[in-house]
């Protein structure tokens, strides 16, 4: 989040009228989606919505047949005399039937909207929930270089707006196909009557349609254009009111900081929708006042031909009435239709979200896994670079990870451990030389496999706001069921000693954002995430600064302890105290990404080398 003030974006991009309709072609797979979701509740819709769009022409002409009724019975003089003389000479069983099934008409439409919603609510609603499925089944897929690129973030989280936000587009499209048979049967009423107030109509409403059309496509682009900000947002709304950073935040009395910053930027965002907005609102009204016109002036016309004896009272309620539906119909589908080829654009957030493909994953005939390791990992030559960084951030590394053996990483920040550990566990792939495992490249390997026989601890684990037993478990989720495996894992790494003191043991759910939750100490946290590379039980181990915020003694028996427990596996430790590292088979010493020193602890104290100054620093804090 940078300082001082932000540039306004370059003005959103604009978009010719084909492109816009070339968005259309996202309704095909979104349409094929909403059809698998469901094809039940698909077909239920469509046919509800076929049986409403006949509704209100069949309602318009009934009542167009009350009105002539009523006139017939005027005119005929029958009317006369009380009310059960009429009844009982037989004059009003057609009225009375025609009004009983204007009723009935009125009734079905009310019944059949009602669980059209209904029905539209759970298809809306189980596409949704499939579509994130789909979403975070795909975003597991990726590679962790895609989660580090802001570009593609962007990309993520407007495709995870659009799956909650174009759930609505469903009912939208069915409303759409319903409101086209209901212009098609008014219109069919028109043509036998008055074919010329079609083309009327038409004239009057294309501004309508093409306005509507140009707007959806501009506040698409600015909201296209704003949303790295719109991410910004949400990030300030979190850290501005939440349980994790709440102690920080109030301490450096960050809370007024922020909220200024929250409001300078979500003004610039609502400045720039508001001139999209106002744009929309003036030649909206414009539009509209130009159908108006053509709507009264056909109405007069069919007034006059009524006076003249063309229609019947009747004709011209039915007329009148339905080039006024006809009018609001056709308004709404064009404009519809616009506003869906506005969603389309943002379907194409999605969609394109699901065509990112992985660069790193399984060949096509992996290599089985070895069991045990017997070599163990060879580095050649591995360098390694950042996306659109400039400098190498690890490079010519050459080492052997002997099967059984543990060691140390050791260097200052930045020097390259966290990215050999993201390297050696297949996060990344190199992008000069190889890493070989039992003398085949790592690629050769199945990637899940090969990463469930790693066990990985980063300095920065995930605190889980679940059960004790589950944010062990989640080491090996597969054995989560397996309550001994748990305990045991526990207990090794001593995390039982803070379960114990828990109000509920293993079922106490962790961290405050759930009520009842019981947070811990930075500590108490490290020792539950290490408990988890236990459960792993993999071939290699591996620890990246897990134990940070423990005390030196601590660490140092939590360490010990992982030394006498990964007897016979293969191990990495990373960690910036030398009473720690000393532990290690052999200590490698990264520089700037490259390899400095390799051997025990004598032997680099020997040497008198960068790793002997570092110890001899550290050492000299504590005298």
């Amino acid at each position: 989040m940078g300082g001082g003030s932000r540039h306004r974006p370059e003005s959103p991009p604009k978009q010719s009228l084909r492109e816009r309709f070339v968005a259309m072609r996202n309704l095909p797979p979104f349409l094929r989606g909403v059809w698998q979701t469901s094809p039940f509740l698909s077909v239920s819709t469509i046919v509800l919505r076929l049986l409403r769009a006949l509704l209100p022409v069949v309602t318009l002409y009934v009542g167009k047949l009350i009105i002539d009724e009523v006139t017939h019975l005027i005119r005929a003089g029958v009317l006369h005399g009380d009310l059960s003389a009429w009844w009982n000479s037989g004059d009003l069983n057609r009225l009375g039937g025609l009004l009983l099934l204007e009723f009935a008409l009125a009734v079905g439409a009310d019944i059949l909207g009602r669980i059209v919603a209904l029905i539209d609510s759970l298809l809306s609603e189980l596409y949704a929930n499939t579509t994130s499925v789909q979403l975070m089944e795909h975003a597991a897929s990726l590679d962790l270089e895609d989660f580090e690129d802001a570009d593609l973030q962007d990309r993520l989280d407007r495709a995870r707006r659009q799956v909650a936000g174009r759930s609505s587009l469903l009912s939208q499209l069915l409303g759409q196909a319903q409101d086209i048979v209901t212009i098609i049967s008014f219109a069919v009423g028109l043509a036998v009557y008055a074919p010329w107030l079609i083309v009327l109509l038409l004239v009057a409403l294309v501004p309508v349609f093409i306005g509507e059309l140009h707007f959806n496509a501009q506040s698409y682009a600015v909201n296209y254009q704003w949303t790295p900000e719109r991410r910004e947002l949400d990030y300030l709304r979190m850290i501005g009111a939440s349980a994790t950073t709440a102690k920080e935040v109030k301490s450096f009395g960050l809370n007024r900081f922020l909220i200024d910053r929250y409001r300078v930027l979500s003004q610039s965002i609502y400045r720039a929708n508001r001139t999209i907005a106002l744009r929309r609102a003036g030649w909206g009204g414009l539009f509209t006042t130009i159908g108006t016109i053509g709507y009264y002036a056909a109405y007069a016309i069919i007034a006059f031909r009524t006076v003249q004896g063309h229609f019947s009272i009747g004709d011209l309620t039915f007329l009148s009435a339905s080039f006024r539906r006809l009018r609001t119909l056709l308004e709404g589908l064009l404009v519809g239709f616009s506003q869906v080829a506005g969603q389309a654009l943002y379907l194409d957030d999605l969609f394109s979200f699901f065509l990112i493909k992985p660069e790193i994953f399984t060949p096509e005939h992996p290599r089985p896994f070895p069991h045990p390791i017997r070599e163990g990992f060879v580095f050649e030559n591995v360098g390694f670079r950042y996306p659109d960084a400039e400098r190498w951030a690890v490079r010519h590394l050459n080492f052997h990870l002997r099967a059984g053996e543990v060691l140390a990483l050791v260097g200052e920040n930045g020097a390259g451990k966290t990215t050999l550990v993201k390297l050696l566990s297949r996060l990344y792939d190199p992008d000069e030389g190889r890493i070989l495992l039992d003398g085949h490249p790592l690629a050769e390997y199945d990637l899940q496999e090969l990463r469930a026989n790693i066990g990985v601890i980063f300095q920065d684990f995930v605190r889980y706001y679940l059960s004790a037993a589950d944010n062990i478990a989640v080491g090996r989720i597969e054995a989560r069921e397996d309550v001994s495996r748990i305990e045991a894992s526990a207990r090794r790494s001593m995390a039982n000693e803070v379960i114990d003191r828990l109000p509920k043991g293993y079922q106490q759910m962790l961290g405050k954002l759930f009520k009842g939750g019981v947070d811990l100490s930075g500590g108490e946290w490290q020792k539950i995430a290490i408990a988890r590379a236990y459960m792993r039980d993999a071939q290699l181990l591996i620890l990246d600064e897990p134990t940070a915020a423990l005390d030196a003694r601590s660490e140092y028996e939590v360490f010990q302890r992982f030394k006498e427990l990964s007897h016979g596996k293969t191990a990495v430790i990373i960690s910036h105290r030398f009473s720690t590292v000393r532990m290690a088979d052999r200590i490698i010493v990264l520089n700037e990404g490259r390899i400095e020193e390799v051997g025990s602890h004598e032997e680099l104290i020997e040497k008198s080398g960068h790793y002997a100054e570092l110890f001899e620093l550290q050492a000299a804090g504590y005298r």
